[in-house]
């Protein structure tokens, strides 16, 4: 699928307060064409929060809740269970960046996942808390420089789409500003489902990672062309790499140096060769833990079924 054939309609606004370069706002655009107009937001404090607008005006062309950090996804439940007791059926969907994933919001992500309550979570994760001013988040990977970690991060990030997939609700995907048209195949596909679905999309930050405002698309590429990120879905307790994650599992595509994407970005600009040998390590355990995965899951069907 191209960009080109994606819907004409905007419900992201343009003349928006969003970063040049801004990844979430590229990917919000494209999320909200996916959704259509039926559709109810909710944004815990964020980036969003800053570039949607001030009241009484939006630059976001669908009704928007703002909650606090902590509680983004029982907003979205009740909200959902509101709708659903007058007779409204609309898509209630989370936009909410890592902070209020990973760490702040965690609980209660946690707990409607475990409800599988019938919502849409989306988690653009820039690896960091952005909107306050670039500090460490449960998401930012090892050795990353923010305001917090300013010799580099010592641990390596945690992953909350696979705490999802141990929750097993129906839908879990991971997806990248680099492949737009990917994300929003993805997005359609949760659109149609029932239950709790999770997507967790890798938003590059332009100030925070320190990059050009203009390679953000090249940036978002890279971190899947080079394994740091990995496409893939988990549908009904079925788990498959996706897009140019697979072909790279498959021989089809060649995986690029992972030195291409940590030194396009000043916040690894410190990196010694240590920390390159150990980021490595890291993405190669990742690499053959997920691809183990998809083999032990088709394996166990095809058992299964004989």
């Amino acid at each position: 699928m191209r960009i080109s054939a994606l819907p004409r309609e905007e419900y992201l606004l343009p003349g928006n307060a969003a970063c040049h370069g801004c990844a979430s706002s590229m990917c919000l655009r494209t999320v909200l064409k996916a959704l259509g107009k039926n559709t109810v937001l909710i944004v815990p404090a964020s980036c969003t929060s800053v570039y949607q607008g001030m009241f009484p005006n939006s630059a976001i062309a669908v009704p928007v809740f703002n909650t606090a950090f902590a509680s983004a996804a029982a907003t979205a439940s009740g909200i959902k269970a509101s709708l659903l007791q007058q007779g409204i059926d609309a898509n209630v969907v989370v936009w909410a960046g890592d902070g209020g994933t990973y760490d702040i919001g965690l609980q209660a992500l946690s707990g409607a996942a475990e409800r599988n309550e019938d919502i849409i979570y989306i988690c653009y994760n820039n690896e960091m808390y952005s909107n306050t001013g670039i500090q460490r988040s449960g998401a930012t990977p090892y050795g990353a420089w923010t305001t917090t970690t300013w010799s580099g991060k010592k641990e390596h990030r945690k992953d909350v789409a696979e705490l999802m997939m141990s929750h097993e609700v129906p839908y879990v995907a991971t997806a990248s500003a680099g492949y737009l048209a990917d994300l929003y195949q993805k997005v359609k596909k949760a659109k149609k489902m029932e239950g709790f679905r999770y997507i967790e999309i890798l938003s590059p930050c332009p100030p925070g990672w320190r990059y050009p405002m203009e390679k953000t698309v090249e940036i978002g590429k890279l971190a899947v062309e080079t394994g740091m990120w990995i496409l893939y879905e988990y549908e009904e307790g079925h788990f498959r790499l996706t897009g140019v994650s697979k072909a790279i599992a498959e021989g089809r595509r060649k995986m690029k140096d992972i030195g291409e994407y940590l030194f396009a970005q000043g916040r690894f600009a410190h990196l010694s060769d240590g920390d390159v040998v150990k980021i490595r390590e890291y993405v190669e355990d990742r690499w053959r833990k997920l691809v183990k995965m998809e083999s032990d899951m088709h394996a166990a069907s095809a058992k299964f079924y004989v």
